[in-house]
């Protein structure tokens, strides 16, 4: 089917109508199926979006969002930083954006800047975005009340910082820790150290406030928390304190850079991982399968916390009125590699043999006795 507006003009843009008349619907169903909405047979989805693709019919973003008072677009507010944990949440909820209709609008903040949460709010709300998401809070102001636009916090609990009327998505941090605590404890270790990550981070206090509560609850000396910055180099540093340590045999790391640079500095030091100190660390970063040895993690699953965060927002967006859907929890999931080991106090002589790198396998390490 061809348009056009008489001798000498270019074809007119193809309308809603068009399409409709193609697919042989009528044109509120086009704006149904191209506006994503539910209760649409799939054969009718088919024909009208082939209809579109066959016009060259482009829906206007703006008579879409006057009519709908919508523009499909949510905000996030994100720290600029490279790390591995937020840059895949941002990742995770880009795609899971995308495959619910909406486009991103996103604001980095600076570390060391209050009002730099607040202002990225606003920019957004200025902006016409249906909802916003605040990714990996830290302690830098609050989030200001978006009016009845949802915001969804995503690595901290609804409250930390944000609105009480927030929606809060993520895995348990503290049971996680908890998890790679008692890993090390399982294993036969007295106590375990703990390589903290800046305390301005929820997750960081999070993931202590989990080593503490393994520690407790199997009535456990609490040694000193040595900080660092969540690099690698401030685990290398972190290291030279941790070594002097007379009762060192296990660490927690709060994330996979800062416990790769404390081996670093063990290995350095004339102290073998798992054979004089066990290692945990926690996000199972792509690296961490192959580093020698390879390290014992917690994984976090940031796609599955991006797109069930992102589930919720949608939903308080679209159905405001309705009652929020049931949060689905996110596993712990300990991926056991070569980093861990009984202490060499409670080893037979088979288990101090090294144990077998295997950057797929999830528990080559020697088994507890």
């Amino acid at each position: 089917m061809t348009r056009g507006t008489g001798r000498g003009k270019s074809p007119a843009a193809p309308r809603s109508v068009d399409v409709a008349q193609l697919a042989g619907v009528s044109q509120k169903t086009v704006s149904r199926v191209l506006n994503g909405e539910r209760y649409v047979s799939e054969d009718v989805r088919r024909r009208v979006l082939e209809a579109a693709e066959q016009l060259g019919y482009r829906l206007n973003s703006a008579a879409r969002a006057l009519a709908s008072g919508r523009t499909r677009t949510i905000g996030v507010v994100a720290l600029g930083t490279a790390l591995y944990g937020p840059a895949s949440l941002l990742i995770g909820v880009e795609r899971a954006a995308r495959d619910a209709g909406y486009a991103l609008s996103v604001v980095n903040t600076l570390e060391g800047d209050p009002g730099g949460v607040g202002g990225a709010v606003q920019s957004l709300l200025e902006r016409g975005v249906d909802g916003i998401v605040v990714s990996e809070p830290i302690d830098e102001g609050v989030v200001p009340l978006a009016s009845d636009v949802p915001v969804l916090v995503l690595g901290a609990p609804a409250g930390a910082g944000a609105p009480a009327s927030a929606i809060a998505a993520g895995v348990d941090s503290v049971e996680l820790a908890r998890a790679a605590t008692e890993h090390l404890l399982d294993l036969g270790h007295r106590t375990v150290h703990h390589l903290a990550g800046p305390r301005k981070w929820f997750a960081a206090r999070d993931r202590q406030a989990g080593w503490r509560a393994a520690l407790t609850a199997h009535d456990r000396e609490q040694p000193a928390v040595v900080e660092g910055d969540w690099s690698a180099a401030s685990g290398y540093e972190a290291g030279r304190e941790l070594a002097a340590r007379n009762d060192l045999t296990a660490v927690f790391a709060a994330n996979d850079d800062m416990a790769v640079g404390l081996i670093r500095f063990l290995t350095e030091a004339g102290l073998r991982v798992p054979e004089d100190v066990s290692v945990v660390g926690f996000d199972d970063i792509p690296l961490a399968a192959y580093v020698l040895p390879p390290l014992t993690t917690v994984r976090q699953p940031f796609d599955d916390v991006a797109r069930e965060g992102l589930r919720l927002l949608v939903h308080a967006i679209e159905k405001p009125e309705a009652e929020p859907p049931a949060p689905r929890s996110q596993p712990v999931e300990l991926v056991v590699r070569a980093s861990t080991a009984p202490p060499a106090s409670r080893r037979t002589p088979a288990q101090l043999r090294p144990a077998s790198p295997d950057p797929d396998g999830e528990a080559h390490s020697p088994p507890a006795v």
